[in-house]
């Protein structure tokens, strides 16, 4: 298999990684109110299974970053997805809210070792022509995981009960472990490049050499505000619109996921087709592309908590998703563009901590507020922030070509 021909099969074979990964995040939420009935959970106690999974990830996606970079973002990969796997059986035989936290804290663990290996392996394969579009054609695959979580969850909940859907998955990612192993050993470029020992900067060395990037704190500011608004969304929309529009359950579940996650993978693969070419003709490009993104997502989400009619909600839901998607289909090239490649998986690492703790917080939250604020407003405030964090990337300094794999070149 040619090296050019790899890197695209390398897509597909962790598209299903993300896909498996994804679903187990949404179908827990599509779950809400069979696991409040079964286990007599309280709204907060909802929320804290979301926050308790996003702090164990965020915490340890910097230093699970740092291992890929360090010591070989397939390692991590295969790692990831094993752990994964007997987690999410010991998800679905969970006897106590106790035992289902720590499931879901040992779930970030698994989770914080693959998406920035993942997404650093992809684009060690892929140069500027094409990784916008690589990186997009892989996050299709957290979204599709969304919709499959959303729908497949509420569905499988209301036949089977609340544990079924987490066996299965758990059996399907113990087998997809021997074929991801094997694929990535086969790699025609060989062994991921080992740096020298005595070249080798330590974790503090590497954060602080991403922190003295151009624009880094920047990035990590707007991914965190886009970390609140999807995980707003991923944890309580299903509720919202159980509460708000009378929906049934499995109908809740759907339409919280497939309209957004499928517009998102729309936009997504558009926004990394426009991205590669709108980055040959300009270093910005990528940059505007996902501020284009964030513009477009910011209005409709706040719109989403205004909503009072079926119409007005799916236009919210759809847009929304396209924007989201345009943005984050760039996240990891635009790093590409400023750092250098063995910082790759440490510097979205970093990103994944700042998301994933502002993103665990205002979970729960708004749990705890839902009583006085409503889950409307806290769709609207987090609109706005989503609005400003969109103009601060205009501020973004960046090399004058990302046609280099190392972030050397030029500033402007």
């Amino acid at each position: 298999m040619t090296a050019r021909r790899y890197g695209w099969v390398l897509v597909g074979v962790l598209w299903v990684v993300a896909l498996l990964n994804y679903v187990d995040r949404q179908v827990i939420f599509s779950l809400f109110p069979l696991l409040a009935r079964d286990l007599s959970l309280s709204p907060v106690q909802l929320g804290l299974l979301s926050t308790v999974f996003l702090w164990v990830y965020g915490l340890l996606s910097p230093f699970a970053g740092y291992a890929a970079d360090r010591f070989g973002r397939g390692r991590l990969i295969t790692v990831s997805l094993l752990v994964w796997s007997a987690v999410t059986l010991a998800t679905g035989v969970s006897r106590s809210y106790g035992q289902l936290v720590a499931a879901r804290a040992v779930m970030g663990l698994s989770e914080a070792c693959y998406l920035p290996a993942a997404l650093a392996r992809i684009a060690h394969h892929h140069g500027a022509r094409t990784r916008s579009l690589a990186v997009g054609i892989h996050q299709s695959g957290l979204y599709a995981g969304l919709i499959l979580g959303g729908v497949a969850g509420g569905w499988a909940g209301e036949r089977f009960g609340w544990r079924a859907p987490f066996l299965v998955l758990g059996a399907i990612g113990i087998v997809y472990v021997a074929v991801v192993a094997l694929f990535l050993r086969a790699d025609p470029k060989g062994p991921e490049s080992v740096i020298a020992e005595t070249q080798r900067p330590d974790f503090r060395a590497a954060v602080a050499a991403l922190c003295r990037l151009p624009g880094f704190g920047t990035m990590t500011g707007v991914f965190s505000a886009m970390a609140i608004a999807n995980w707003l969304v991923y944890t309580w929309l299903p509720l919202y619109l159980y509460e708000r529009f009378g929906m049934g359950l499995a109908a809740a579940g759907f339409t919280a996921t497939f309209y957004i996650q499928g517009a998102s993978v729309g936009g997504i693969v558009l926004g990394g087709w426009v991205a590669d070419r709108w980055g040959a003709r300009s270093a910005r490009g990528r940059i505007y592309t996902q501020v284009a993104g964030l513009l477009l997502a910011s209005p409709f989400l706040f719109l989403l908590g205004y909503a009072d009619t079926r119409l007005l909600l799916l236009a919210a839901l759809v847009v929304f998703g396209v924007g989201r998607g345009f943005y984050d289909c760039n996240t990891m090239p635009v790093l590409c563009q400023v750092a250098r490649d063995d910082l790759h998986s440490t510097g979205y690492g970093i990103f994944n901590f700042a998301g994933c703790l502002a993103g665990g917080v205002v979970a729960a939250l708004a749990g705890a507020l839902k009583g006085v604020l409503g889950l409307a407003a806290a769709f609207q405030i987090a609109a706005g922030i989503l609005c400003l964090s969109g103009l601060l990337l205009l501020w973004i300094k960046l090399p004058l070509s990302d046609s280099f794999h190392g972030g050397h070149g030029k500033l402007k």
